[in-house]
């Protein structure tokens, strides 16, 4: 708990983003192979993947089942992901990778959604693929992490974040448009 309320003042200077691709600056022929490193050599462990210890176990347990019965109810795959380090890499490059090796979502869909936080370096990330970039914009995402994730993490509440973050994204993701 002690360590929680350390980290609590650099948690406010959160780097938030969201997106399915690479940066706007960078085309595809001149961005860098990178090899999934850290958090995307290990295996899933399930929807909910507290690497960083962040959520206690009752509350893992209860999103997870809500996680279980969202892919059940709409096939995408959703999962959180918390981790001790990025290993110095950028967080889009490593959620997209991470994403990549544990092939979240369908093959044919690419319908996976991950939410990344590492609260020791200080970064958000919601990573979507392309067959839900037009239900989960760039734009959206930042907005789900302003709103949703940041304020929270700001009062010490992480898991609540998480959570919250969780439940905007369930919510536009089974809203009929």
């Amino acid at each position: 708990m002690l360590a929680r309320k350390l980290i609590l003042p650099l948690l406010i200077m959160f780097t938030a983003a969201c997106s399915n691709a690479l940066p706007d600056d960078q085309s595809t022929t001149d961005a860098p192979s990178h090899a999934p490193q850290t958090q995307a050599e290990v295996a899933p462990i399930g929807r909910v993947n507290d690497f960083a210890n962040i959520i206690p176990d009752k509350q893992e347990a209860a999103l997870s089942k809500r996680l279980a019965r969202f892919e059940k109810t709409t096939r995408h795959q959703m999962v959180v992901v918390t981790v001790k380090s990025l290993g110095g890499r950028d967080v889009s490059e490593f959620t997209r990778d991470l994403a990549n090796a544990w092939g979240i979502g369908r093959k044919d869909y690419n319908d996976g959604v991950v939410l990344l936080v590492a609260p020791h370096e200080r970064h958000v990330r919601i990573e979507v693929g392309y067959g839900l970039e037009q239900a989960l914009p760039n734009s959206l995402c930042r907005k789900i992490i302003a709103e949703r994730i940041l304020p929270r993490f700001r009062a010490g509440q992480m898991s609540i974040g998480i959570d919250a973050s969780v439940s905007a994204l369930i919510d536009i993701l089974t809203t009929p448009r």
